[in-house]
């Protein structure tokens, strides 16, 4: 979908492709930018980025920079060991091993158990505190485009950042649902402009009116339940741009 697409849905709904509007291409232009820009409020397609980790990321230059806020920091490389960032791979289960003394006694498998035992137990735990520390406390400093990471033990080698980019064109946006509700933001802003114009001078003892006031009605009433919607729907889970 670009703009386009839009500005021609938003021609088909008002004209019929009969009717002329009195607003020019470049107008209507101005208000898809506009829709664009109230849109950024409510829309939570987020995008991720991966760097290396550190306790203060300058994200300079980077999407960051443009984005609209930082939703999340997740840990993926490195096991969390403490004092390193290097990556763990795990050659051996404790599990399959464990089918050895099944078979032998112990005298022939001299510490295997406590080896077993201990493995098991470590990468139980090295699990546990991967799970239960993916998300990463943080803090943005938006104005000097600074990421401080909160880390108290295991620093990973790598971070994925997950963020909301800006929204800046209608390119940008990848779902239907939210074409769908830009096209209606779009569609209720115009017929609020039209509504004004149309409503600028008024007539008397004529055979014919416009349909002004109308227009300025309904497209006031579909903005506002339309704006309704997004409140009451909005993912409260990112923070307020």
């Amino acid at each position: 979908m670009t703009k386009k697409d839009v500005a021609d849905e938003i021609k088909l709904e008002l004209t019929g492709q009969i009717l002329e509007l009195e607003i020019d291409d470049s107008t209507i232009d101005l208000i898809i930018s506009k829709g664009l820009r109230e849109l950024q409020r409510f829309w939570d397609e987020s995008s991720m980025i991966s760097v290396p980790y550190a306790s203060c990321i300058d994200y300079s230059g980077t999407p960051l920079e443009d984005s609209s806020s930082i939703v999340k920091v997740y840990r993926t490389q490195g096991l969390g060991v403490a004092g390193g960032t290097t990556d763990i791979s795990v050659n051996s289960d404790p599990l399959y091993m464990q089918q050895w003394m099944i078979f032998s006694n112990g005298g022939t498998m001299y510490n295997l158990n406590d080896y077993v035992m201990n493995y098991a137990a470590w990468s139980t735990l090295s699990q546990i505190k991967n799970t239960i520390s993916t998300d990463m406390a943080f803090r943005e400093d938006k104005h000097n485009h600074k990421l401080y990471i909160n880390c108290a033990m295991g620093a990973p080698s790598g971070i994925t950042i997950e963020y909301i980019p800006k929204l800046q064109k209608v390119e940008d946006i990848k779902s239907d649902y939210w074409i769908d509700i830009l096209i209606k933001l779009c569609l209720a802003l115009t017929k609020i402009t039209l509504g004004r114009i149309r409503t600028r001078f008024t007539q008397s003892n004529t055979l014919w009116a416009q349909d002004g006031e109308t227009m300025l009605s309904e497209g006031t009433t579909e903005l506002k339940e339309l704006r309704d919607m997004l409140t009451s729907n909005s993912n409260l889970i990112y923070p307020i741009d």
